[in-house]
């Protein structure tokens, strides 16, 4: 199957392990992450309109992607703990062919040090999508969560990586 993989969360027997970055410089490091659901054009409609009746569903899907980044570590077993410098949350919508809709969400993660934000940006993305899945659950069961993706990242070894 071509050349082994360097999968760097593994030691040399095989066990998962969290990977020792106190050796690396401290650098600016940023990603940008994105994900979409897939709603009924009148959950679209609710949820832009505020009628929903669990609340301002944008609102608190901000709120969850800040929480979720910060609670990465917590979520995903190797990640370290890092200092979020910064989580930008962008929403954007547009309606779909029939009845269909769907909003997307846009995450930049920042920090300062030696390793990359990228799963704080996807887990962020994760949890504000899965919040607004579960403060529109009652109208629409019909909900699809798609496309989480890393789109870029900046900083450290590897430097600046965006997605064609």
């Amino acid at each position: 199957m071509g050349q082994k993989a360097d999968f760097t969360h593994f030691d040399d027997s095989g066990r998962a392990r969290m990977v020792d970055v106190s050796s690396k410089p401290d650098t600016v490091r940023e990603a940008v992450a994105r994900g979409s659901i897939i709603v009924k054009t009148e959950t679209l409609r609710a949820i832009k309109s505020g009628v929903v009746k669990k609340g301002d569903v944008l609102a608190v899907a901000d709120v969850a992607a800040v929480m979720t980044a910060k609670k990465t570590p917590e979520i995903i077993p190797m990640c370290h703990p890092i200092a979020l410098s910064g989580v930008e949350v962008d929403f954007s919508d547009k309606e779909l062919d029939g009845d269909r809709a769907e909003v997307t969400i846009t995450v930049t993660t920042r920090c300062t040090g030696p390793t990359g934000v990228e799963m704080e940006a996807l887990t962020a993305v994760s949890g504000a999508l899965l919040t607004i899945y579960d403060m529109c659950k009652s109208a629409d069961k019909t909900m699809t969560i798609q496309g989480i993706e890393l789109l870029e990242k900046k900083g450290g070894r590897s430097g600046h990586w965006k997605k064609q």
